[in-house]
């Protein structure tokens, strides 16, 4: 369990003071036209992908106050399928910080253009962005400071999945070098 005050303690080793949640948090809105379909007739995922990413891309910007890019994309999860006249809303702000790295969170929504019904949530994404300097190098980036209940619980479940993403990628690393220990070619 992740101990409550570990949530808006400033980390100390960056020196940069912690930046709210609200501070970058963004919606992007576009309507969905027939260039946006797939074969079966509704907008494609890779389209609803770009806007998550470009979404995750302003906030990522925003909070770390320069130049931020994708480094993973998780779970990134379709509810609903999208139509062509929808009015797509795509929802995102910063879940975590690291040294320099960021977890966004990113909810889809879609209304149609011309009805006057509540949006739909029809997607969700979590996406990693490291902050990079103009060498393309990581740099350092303010703590987020979690504001409501969801925020904090948005902070801890990130903190999860971040453990996750690093244990996935040590056993994935050991067992490539097992294998080449092996002598197994990939």
């Amino acid at each position: 369990m992740v101990d409550r005050m570990t949530i808006q303690a400033p980390k100390p080793e960056s020196g940069i003071p912690g930046k709210p949640t609200s501070a970058s948090r963004t919606t992007l809105s576009h309507i969905m036209t027939g260039s946006d379909t797939n074969l079966l007739g509704t907008v494609h995922g890779g389209v609803i992908m770009k806007l998550v990413d470009d979404a995750a891309g302003a906030v990522a910007g925003r909070h770390s106050e320069g130049p931020a890019v994708t480094a993973s994309m998780d779970e990134m999860a379709f509810l609903e399928p999208v139509r062509v006249g929808d009015l797509v809303h795509v929802k995102a702000q910063v879940n975590w910080t690291g040294r320099s790295s960021m977890e966004i969170g990113v909810r889809v929504l879609a209304e149609r253009w011309n009805e006057s019904t509540p949006a739909t949530q029809v997607g969700s994404a979590y996406l990693v962005f490291a902050a990079v300097d103009a060498d393309g190098k990581p740099r350092p980036v303010p703590p987020v400071i979690p504001e409501t209940e969801r925020d904090k619980r948005r902070y801890q479940e990130a903190q999860i999945r971040r453990t996750h993403r690093l244990a996935r990628r040590r056993a994935i690393k050991e067992l490539r070098a097992q294998r080449a220990a092996e002598g197994i070619e990939d």
